[in-house]
C-alpha cells in the first residue's frame, strides 16, 4: 500500500468516505439484513403471483464529503496530541500513526510528484503537507483552502 493510500485510510477509514471508519456512516456494501420468515399452522400457503416487472433501483445517493480537518482535529483531540499536523507532513504521519521516517517522506514526494531534492528539507516538508491535503480534497475530502495552498 503507498504511502498517501496509508494517510487516506487513516482519515477516511478503509472504505473511503462511504466506509465506517472514523465517520459513523453506514458501509455502501453492507447487506440489508433478511426478513425472517413468519410461518404459522393457521396461515395458508400463497398463492403463486406472475412475476412483476423489477422495478429500476434508485440511483446511488452522493458520496458524503469527508471533513479533514474536523477528522484530524479529533484525532488530536483524542490522543490529547499537539503536533502540528497542519503545516508539518512530519507532524500529520506521527498523529496517523505512520512512519514519518525520511525514507517514507522520499516515497510520498515521489508518488505525489515532487520534482525538487529529495532531501527532507523544509522546501520539500511544506510541499508534501500541501500536496497530501490537495489529494484528499481530490479523493472527498473537504479541505480548508489554508491547507492546500
Amino acid at each position: 500500500m503507498s504511502i498517501f493510500s496509508k494517510i487516506k485510510s487513516a482519515i477516511f477509514g478503509e472504505k473511503g468516505p462511504l466506509g465506517s471508519g472514523h465517520f459513523g456512516t453506514p458501509k455502501a456494501d453492507a447487506p440489508a439484513p433478511a426478513p425472517a420468515p413468519q410461518t404459522t399452522a393457521a396461515q395458508p400457503a400463497p398463492t403463486p403471483t406472475p412475476a412483476a416487472p423489477t422495478p429500476q433501483a434508485a440511483p446511488a445517493a452522493p458520496a458524503q464529503a469527508v471533513d479533514v480537518e474536523a477528522v484530524l482535529s479529533g484525532i488530536a483531540s483524542k490522543k490529547g496530541s499537539d503536533l502540528n499536523w497542519r503545516t508539518s507532513i512530519v507532524d500529520l504521519m506521527k498523529l496517523l500513526d505512520l512512519d514519518s521516517s525520511l525514507d517514507n517522506r522520499k516515497e510520498l514526494a515521489t508518488e505525489l510528484g515532487y520534482t525538487g531534492a529529495k532531501d527532507g528539507s523544509a522546501e520539500m516538508n511544506m510541499w508534501l503537507i500541501k500536496a497530501v491535503m490537495r489529494e484528499l480534497a481530490k479523493n472527498g475530502g473537504t479541505v480548508p483552502a489554508n491547507l492546500k495552498d
